[in-house]
């Protein structure tokens, strides 16, 4: 397998405060990895280092092999990093069409992201299409979110967050989404806290706790060793 994107002890700060303690993590392509943790423990700045959205203090983020750490974020994106973020972020006045458009990159494949395959994928947004952001329920704006990440064509897609907040029938459909993702072979990164629905889609998971991984392992390690979940993963 190839190695995607290495994070090498990575640390950050926000301000005086580190929050960030030597951080390491790798993909492989066609990976699933989760980042898990409970609020406030790094999941989300560990993100924003890797797009270049945070800045490392110490440490280092490799993608395909080169250094990409503290490269800006604009150009972190370009390399292949697609990104859903918490709170999904659309644009509110701009029409699901408008969302999509403004994100597509031209890639010449048969299996590429554009437009009409995004729409295939997700059919209730090809219902709302000309319907503004702000109009659609927590749902759709998720499915629109994830939709406008897929239309970069990235090699890597990071979901922050990936199901919070929305109903159980909308969660069901997120899950099965990304179970269709991952049979493609597309590498992803996400952080939820469905352990259930994350250890039946992904390969591996990181456990963060106050800025550093405390533990990984796959699946089966993760589901049968309930000090870990716990210790680090109990509300």
């Amino acid at each position: 397998m190839t190695r995607l994107l290495e994070v090498e002890g990575v640390h950050a700060a926000y301000g005086p405060s580190e929050v960030l303690f030597g951080i390491s993590l790798h993909i492989e392509e066609g990976e699933v990895i989760t980042l898990l943790g409970r609020n406030g423990m790094g999941k989300t700045t560990t993100v924003r280092t890797i797009l270049g959205l945070m800045r490392c203090s110490a440490g280092g983020v490799r993608w395909q092999g080169g250094p990409i750490g503290n490269r800006p974020s604009h150009i972190v994106a370009r390399l292949g990093l697609g990104y859903v973020p918490e709170g999904r972020r659309i644009f509110p006045n701009l029409s699901v069409r408008e969302n999509l458009l403004v994100a597509g990159r031209d890639r010449e494949s048969s299996s590429a992201w554009n437009l009409e395959r995004v729409l295939d994928f997700f059919p209730r947004l090809a219902e709302r299409l000309d319907n503004g952001g702000a109009q659609l329920s927590g749902g759709e704006q998720q499915m629109l979110a994830i939709g406008r990440a897929l239309m970069t064509n990235p090699s890597l897609l990071i979901l922050d967050e990936a199901t919070e907040g929305l109903a159980p029938i909308v969660r069901e459909e997120i899950w099965r989404r990304l179970h269709q993702l991952k049979q493609t072979g597309l590498t992803i990164l996400i952080i939820d806290k469905e352990l259930d629905e994350l250890c039946a889609l992904a390969d591996r998971h990181y456990v963060i706790e106050k800025g550093e991984i405390v533990w990984s392992g796959d699946s089966a390690a993760l589901q049968a060793d309930a000090g870990v979940q716990a210790t680090y993963l109990a509300v």
